[in-house]
């Protein structure tokens, strides 16, 4: 997934790119054409705060880590697609974010409403809620944080549910992802509608969506129905003091304002709810008594009068009743009629749950992508034109954490005149949530550099969709969410072929050592605070009992590991095995338990280059290599070899295609050095197989660890005297093809060594012809008139026989 420039890596990101780095290059070797694609996620509050703390400009922060990040990863060897690197925070990507937008507001799926935000009132500044601490306080003042109503931009996702929520069904098993996906979407089996309210019988300026899970039985519906906190009542509307005054806490208050249904023309009046909430995140529903016994109760005790709108039928089907044109209709079919009418009006109509809101993407900050609206006080709402793009942000060189956005303080830049009437206006201050810019970047980087447009179709549509996408749990609901459905959007646009963007999902665990906290207080120590020589940790100072957890890693815990540190110490191939080895991908690795794994595959190398070393010494030790030399036994020796590698490549190959099984690709190659470690001295100097088998497991060791693999490949290449020439010794390892079964291998042999066992212990082997091997009575017989059968069997009661054809087993159970 896409990195944060955060200016050092960390071990979730040395897994997360080995993984990716070994994948995208045993691809390669197989022919395939990747991109194994880079880019920086680089809008965001860090760099901000960095330029309040340090006094840096958030471009020269951002840049100065990408820098320091790019030779990071170089220095882990990671075969990045650099050409295609992209920055969000470059006018010459976010320019396309500003277009994406715009196309949005078009469509009417980019909104503005007042909601709530965090308001610190001793900085008098909105904080993003990762800025509020346990305690409902503000990081940098201390200050209590207030609830304050904004007007605020918001994406109407939930325009896309429906269609989002029944395209899981078309996608690969996600690891228990595409299940978070549909609890986070919830069942969309309602919608909402749009109302305009009126007071005192005249019609006012706020508009008010409503939701019912029985948009076919809207034409009886009763009242409006709203819960207490609703912005109604404690925002800046003009309806504010009505609400208000005719709100009795505790009770269904019926109030003067009244709602007009867009869609029917129905007015019915608006309730103030004696609930404290809804179900879930709902705070406006229609009530409609005929489906709702809860809604009926409401409507009668404060007399307000309904309309039943639904039958049914003697042979249970129910009806539309009292419905306009919709009457007779299936209640089914008058769902799809009233949704449909409401959408080509845009007043709703759009399926979705009571559990999903829509997208809020206003920030009050400086870094991040400028929404490209201008407000004039003649036109309103302006989008900028798409040929003023990109809105560039203003350099501002002041940063105080305090007050609004800064870019109020660029009169320069926010006073600007109207595209349309050409009177003075000002410039949107809000920038964009950097869910924005990472919920398409993987469509640029099917064509990073068009300055035309967002992307190519046609390089879109042959790229796309993501084969394999890597990335931790954390992203499973929000930013997965969020580019699914710009994804979505782009398809309806005719920008993209394919509706989904990824494939297959490969969620990686993490990497979580031990934390040592203070019983009293909490605070995470040092590991030099804390004393590991007893039975339990101690803090050093007091000798007091620690709390011990096992976290993800993070400097604020103590608990971290410096990449640059374990590679200085163990070398960059035996870091990336060890994140390969140590456990499957989905699973988390716990680093002090781990310890094992290190030293495992440290000394696999050490056998590898062993092995290397042997052949070499043979090759170079003046007796000409000569297979016919081989003896029967050495012979048979060297078959054993080629099967064995066979064997691996096949099982090797299906865990890099299949599962991602990185662990087992590693423990099958330590299994064919084994087998290549018991080769005695004349196989390793005569034997074809032996130099194949090496070669071969250099080549697939190669994704993995690349540096050594190649070492040992030139130490191959330049040996003398070779006995195999289909392998291209004069290229490096890395552009080798990858290994495939050899054809012979894969055509069954004319006979098969069937295993006989008597009563459950093994005896023996027969030699049985192939067309044979799945048959009961042949196998029996043949057994039977066996050298074996007449030694063990003859003159014996057999009082039954199993065959398990497809392990070559035949188990005899005799009386004794």
């Amino acid at each position: 997934m896409f990195p944060y420039p955060s200016g050092k890596l960390h071990m979730g990101h040395v897994r997360v790119y080995t993984i990716s780095d070994a994948v995208a290059r045993f691809h390669k070797m197989r022919g395939m054409q990747v991109i194994n694609p880079i880019g920086w996620d680089a809008f965001g509050l860090p760099a901000e705060n960095a330029a309040v703390e340090h006094g840096l400009h958030p471009a020269s922060w951002t840049q100065s880590n990408i820098q320091h990040m790019r030779e990071q990863f170089d220095a882990l060897g990671l075969s990045f697609t650099w050409e295609r690197e992209i920055t969000t925070c470059l006018p010459e990507y976010y320019k396309w974010t500003q277009y994406l937008f715009l196309k949005l507001f078009e469509a009417g799926i980019v909104y503005q409403k007042e909601a709530l935000v965090n308001w610190d009132p001793v900085d008098q500044t909105v904080l993003a809620n990762e800025q509020v601490d346990d305690n409902g306080c503000s990081w940098r003042s201390g200050a209590k944080v207030e609830q304050k109503y904004l007007k605020q931009w918001f994406i109407k996702t939930t325009a896309y549910a429906k269609a989002m929520f029944d395209a899981l069904s078309d996608l690969p098993d996600w690891y228990g992802i595409k299940e978070m996906q549909a609890n986070w979407i919830g069942d969309c089996v309602g919608c909402s509608l749009d109302f305009l309210l009126k007071v005192n019988g005249k019609v006012t300026e706020e508009k008010l969506a409503a939701y019912t899970y029985t948009p076919e039985a809207i034409y009886g519906a009763s009242h409006l129905y709203i819960l207490p906190t609703h912005r109604l009542l404690h925002g800046n509307s003009s309806l504010k003091e009505v609400f208000q005054r005719e709100f009795i806490p505790g009770k269904d208050s019926l109030t003067s304002v009244t709602a007009v249904n867009l869609l029917t023309n129905q007015e019915i009046p608006v309730v103030i709810s004696a609930k404290t909430n809804f179900e879930n995140f709902l705070n406006t529903k229609i009530g409609i008594p005929s489906t709702s016994a809860e809604d009926a109760a409401v409507a009668k005790s404060l007399g307000i009068s309904f309309t039943e709108v639904t039958e049914t039928l003697p042979n249970g089907l129910e009806k539309v009743i009292n419905s306009g044109e919709i009457t007779g209709m299936t209640r089914q079919e008058a769902l799809k009629t009233i949704t449909q009418q409401a959408k080509n009006k845009g007043i709703g109509g759009d399926l979705t749950s009571d559990k999903l809101r829509d997208w809020l993407i206003s920030r009050q900050r400086y870094w991040g992508t400028p929404i490209p609206i201008i407000h004039c006080q003649t036109c309103g709402t302006v989008p900028v034109p798409y040929e003023d793009l990109p809105v560039v942000l203003p350099s501002v060189t002041t940063f105080t954490g305090k007050g609004a956005s800064p870019l109020e303080t660029a009169s320069e830049w926010v006073n600007c005149s109207c595209p349309r009437c050409k009177a003075a206006a000002r410039r949107e201050v809000d920038t964009m949530d950097t869910f924005v810019d990472s919920a398409w970047y993987y469509l640029r980087y099917t064509d990073p550099h068009n300055t035309d447009r967002p992307f190519n179709n046609d390089l879109a549509d042959y790229w796309m969709p993501v084969d394999l996408y890597i990335g931790g749990k954390e992203h499973a609901v929000m930013h997965l969410f969020y580019a699914r459905f710009f994804s979505h959007f782009c398809h309806d646009l005719k920008m993209t072929k394919h509706k989904e963007p990824f494939h297959k999902l490969l969620v990686q665990g993490l990497i979580k050592n031990r934390t040592f906290r203070l019983t009293t207080t909490g605070q995470c120590l040092k590991r030099e605070e804390v004393d590991l020589t007893g039975t339990e940790p101690v803090y050093v100072k007091t000798g007091e009992k620690l709390q011990v957890a096992w976290e993800k890693m993070s400097k604020s815990k103590h608990n971290g590991i410096d990449p640059e540190e374990l590679v200085k110490e163990y070398g960059i191939d035996t870091l990336r095995l060890y994140v390969l080895f140590a456990a499957p991908p989905e699973q988390d690795i716990l680093w002090d338990t781990k310890t094992d794994a290190m030293p495992g595959v440290q000394r696999w190398q050490t056998r590898l280059w062993t092995l290397v070393t042997k052949l070499i010494e043979a090759r170079t030790s003046g007796t000409m290599p000569n297979p016919d030399l081989l003896n029967k036994k050495e012979k048979a020796e060297a078959r054993k070899i080629w099967e064995q590698k066979n064997l691996v490549i096949s099982e090797v190959t299906e865990y890099f295609t299949k599962d991602h099984l990185f662990n087992a690709v590693i423990s099958r190659l330590m299994s064919l050095t084994n087998v290549l470690h018991q080769a005695s001295w004349p196989l390793i100097l005569h034997s074809a197989e032996f130099e194949d088998a090496l070669a071969t497991l250099c080549i697939m060791v190669a994704p993995m660890a690349p540096h050594i693999a190649s070492e040992m490949w030139k130490g191959l290449a330049h040996m003398q005297n070779k006995l195999c020439t289909h392998h291209h010794w004069d290229v490096d390892v890395l552009h080798q093809s990858w290994p495939k079964v050899d054809p012979e291998y894969l055509q069954p042999s004319a006979v098969v060594e069937m295993s006989v066992l008597i009563n459950n212990k093994a005896c023996g082997k027969v030699f049985v012809p192939q067309q044979a091997a799945r048959n009961f009575e042949e196998v029996h017989e043949l057994v039977l008139q066996s050298e074996l059968g007449v030694k063990h069997l003859q003159g014996r009661t057999i009082k039954k026989a199993f065959l398990s054809p497809r392990t070559a087993l035949i188990n005899f159970l005799v009386q004794e």
